[in-house]
């Protein structure tokens, strides 16, 4: 994840440092005809300045070449003071440990989710996934937004609520480019949700991210309804419509408030939460699956309801019979609070 603009300065002085050492033995070398190690020594005190002397007097073509060499070396040896005090004084070299650090820890990440793009929806996606213990590695462009973020500064442009304070897993870079998708992991990764300000940039997200894993399910934000088919023909299994839906969400709070005001319980975004919870039946405890739903109990066992159920075949049941016997590859929806849940899968989940 180590950010290659943090290391131009440093290479340009390696670089010249280099140089001006290959620059000195060529000199020393050719022109006085020293051997290797006399050359050596004479590039270092020229280098260094220290005044210890010549091995030899210096013919002309000598001392013409030393005279430039110093003149050459004053401006390297300033320039390289420059970068190593910057590094040391202004916390650079401590960011590229950090990002160092960060790198390797995504380096051993697997079935993480990456977010590219850390606007508004970006930050609330990652808010959901780390409320949900997803592990969530970030990927975006305004580093000044991230460190903020992460110190738990907030400006106008951040919404002030601070949600997403705390450590921050990221890369810094431009999403759109495959070398920043795989140094976030996206060929070990799950699930991505590219939430970046222009459709055509989630588009291109979409596609590089489906060409690197096949496997991976790409949730992606459109602001179009004409993006919505290309980011679907790109690659994406699902797309988002935040306007679309924050309309329909408005006119609804109209005509019909008190189902949007429950639908709020589940979202998370009433004072009163309820949590919508998966439970599938191949990872519930082996002594109660060919049950059926009655047989589960699962109402009086946790307090929470079976609201849905979507069959291994892809069909959904609303509010499904008592008597149904779900079967491995079934999914039961369950509603309750978050006490009524943990209950649900300290009772029916397998360990």
């Amino acid at each position: 994840m180590l950010k290659q603009a943090n290391f131009n300065r440093l290479y340009l002085a390696i670089f010249l440092s280099a140089l001006s050492l290959i620059i000195g033995l060529a000199g020393f070398m050719g022109i006085e005809r020293f051997g290797l190690v006399d050359a050596l020594y004479m590039t270092v005190i020229t280098i260094s300045t220290v005044g210890f002397g010549e091995l030899h007097p210096f013919s002309e073509a000598g001392r013409l070449f030393v005279s430039v060499y110093i003149l050459y070396n004053l401006f390297v040896v300033a320039y390289l003071v420059s970068v190593v005090s910057t590094f040391i004084f202004d916390g650079e070299l401590r960011k590229l440990f950090r990002m160092y650090r960060v790198d390797q820890e995504i380096k051993r990440f697997s079935g993480h989710v990456i977010v590219c793009g850390f606007g508004r929806n970006g930050r609330k996606a990652y808010q959901e996934l780390q409320m949900n213990g997803a592990r969530v590695v970030v990927i975006e462009q305004n580093e000044a937004l991230l460190r903020d973020l992460s110190e738990g500064r907030t400006g106008e442009d951040y919404d002030g609520d601070g949600a997403a304070g705390g450590n921050i897993l990221s890369v810094i870079g431009d999403a759109t480019t495959d070398l920043i998708l795989q140094q976030a992991g996206v060929a070990r990764a799950t699930a991505l949700i590219t939430a970046l300000p222009r459709d055509a940039d989630n588009v291109f997200v979409t596609l590089s991210a489906r060409a690197l894993n096949p496997r991976l399910n790409i949730i992606a934000r459109a602001s179009y309804k004409t993006s919505e088919s290309k980011l679907l023909s790109a690659g994406a299994n699902s797309v988002v419509m935040p306007d679309e839906i924050g309309g329909s969400h408005m006119a609804n709070l109209v005509v019909r408030p008190e189902v949007i005001r429950f639908l709020d319980l589940i979202s998370g975004l009433s004072a009163d939460k309820l949590r919508l919870e998966e439970l599938d039946f191949q990872r519930v405890r082996r002594d109660l699956q060919g049950q059926s739903i009655r047989s589960l109990d699962i109402r009086s066992r946790t307090g929470a309801t079976v609201i849905g159920l979507r069959q291994a075949s892809g069909a959904f049941m609303v509010s499904p019979s008592a008597d149904y016997c779900p079967t491995t590859g079934d999914v039961l929806l369950v509603l309750g609070s978050e006490a009524q849940i943990e209950s649900l899968e300290a009772q029916f989940r397998q360990l």
